[in-house]
């Protein structure tokens, strides 16, 4: 009766979102607290919710003052150099652009974290689109398969893989470096297939007049705050954050990082104090946007996992499994590893579901290590950057402006299919059996 109540509810959440009948905010809210009254949970419904807000509030804090941060940056004109010398390289075709935001996006998602890789591609590549005319959710989907391909030995899935089913790293990662490159080369056509019908679509047969990107001009009040003297300031400012941030992550917290970063960028460009407060609240509106949304996901995730709902899915959906495909159980949690991100947060899936499903695989002999590769191939890697139940979803749609609907319409389809692409290449390459 508890996974059932559970799966409903997650089914619930994803139809009123995705059919835009209810916000995010709203439905990540009343949902599962309707879900948690229904379970007979009671008044213990509010103590799942603030373990649930606890658990998120690191994690809030990061995001809104690394919304501040890049947003003090960006004003102060960090970025225009940048862009300018990314438009060099890559053109003025969508096809280059729409590649050209893969390659930024698969290069900064090197230290393992996709919300620092949302917080610079989207910025950094955004105006282009924007003065091309380019579908923007064409620059989420790109960003997004850059980053949910790139699975690393410090990212937090691996990290997750390896300490659940207690395999070494290397044991796990070092077979999936060709399957990475195979997912790689897909992204990279799915870019440049993107980029070819955005071309058609918008008549444009080769690269666009240099005068159509020419004209990037800014408002008086932008040129007011622009600190063009600031530039390499800014730069080593923000190098300094984001290497605190990868080098001490594991004793300095991102959100103290980017609370000193902030007040320093601020201090450095803005060092009056009406001008301050001026770039503080010209941000506040989608800081405050992404907390509550974030607070709103933790709601959801804290009421699921202290009712034990995620939990009673996965007992329940091991039992289904027949002994005669037991083999076959790290290529099917492959092809649904990416979908079950929608499903369950990474905590839930990698410390709840996948010991589960490796103490059931080991008993019918399928190895731990091939179930865990399966699972890398999709949960919270191709599937983070659509999965309601991470803040780095609602990171992309707030960048990009585009609704969460929207986005993951579009996206789902390209992530699923590079999970099903890896997970063909490992029958291919011999990992998993037949």
């Amino acid at each position: 009766m508890l996974a059932l109540l559970g799966l409903i509810t997650i089914a619930l959440l994803l139809l009123v979102i995705m059919a835009k009948w209810m916000s995010p905010l709203i439905a990540l809210i009343l949902i599962p607290i309707a879900a948690a009254i229904v379970g007979g949970f009671g008044w213990d419904t509010s103590k799942f919710i603030v373990t649930g807000l606890q658990s998120l509030a690191p994690v809030v804090g990061m995001f809104v003052f690394a919304i501040l941060f890049f947003g003090v940056v960006t004003d102060a004109g960090m970025l225009d150099p940048i862009i300018d010398r990314i438009l060099r390289t890559v053109g003025t075709r969508p096809t280059r652009i729409v590649m050209g935001t893969t390659l930024l996006a698969l290069l900064i998602h090197l230290d393992g974290s996709g919300a620092v890789t949302f917080l610079i591609t989207i910025p950094a590549m955004l105006p282009l689109y924007e003065r091309l005319g380019i579908d923007k959710r064409i620059l989420a989907c790109a960003a997004s398969m850059a980053a949910g391909v790139n699975f690393l030995p410090w990212t937090g899935p691996m990290i997750r893989a390896s300490a659940s089913l207690k395999l070494s790293i290397p044991e796990i990662f070092n077979p999936l470096v060709p399957i990475q490159v195979v997912g790689l080369v897909f992204i990279f056509g799915v870019s440049y297939w993107l980029g070819r019908r955005e071309e058609r679509r918008l008549g444009l047969t080769g690269d666009v007049p240099a005068d159509v990107l020419a004209n990037r001009t800014l408002t008086p009040g932008q040129l007011e705050l622009r600190r063009p003297r600031n530039f390499w300031i800014n730069i080593v400012l923000t190098v300094l954050v984001l290497g605190t941030m990868v080098i001490l992550g594991d004793r300095l917290a991102p959100a103290i990082v980017f609370m000193v970063g902030t007040c320093a960028a601020l201090l450095i460009n803005y060092p009056n104090v009406d001008t301050q407060r001026g770039r503080i609240d010209a941000h506040a509106r989608a800081a405050l946007l992404m907390a509550s949304i974030l607070l709103a996901a933790g709601v959801f995730t804290g009421i699921m996992q202290g009712s034990g709902m995620l939990k009673a899915m996965a007992v329940a959906a091991v039992e289904f499994v027949p002994s005669g495909a037991a083999k076959y159980m790290p290529i099917a949690l492959g092809v649904v590893s990416m979908p079950l991100s929608l499903l369950f947060d990474p905590d839930s899936f990698y410390f709840g579901v996948l010991p589960v499903v490796a103490e059931v695989g080991g008993q019918l002999g399928v190895p731990k290590v091939q179930l865990a590769q399966g699972a890398l191939l999709g949960q919270m890697t191709t599937g983070f950057p659509v999965s309601p139940l991470t803040p780095a979803t609602f990171l992309v749609v707030g960048l990009t402006g585009i609704d969460l609907a929207d986005h993951q319409k579009f996206t789902i389809p390209f992530l699923f299919a590079a999970s099903v692409v890896m997970t063909i290449a490992c029958v291919a390459f011999g990992l998993f059996p037949l």
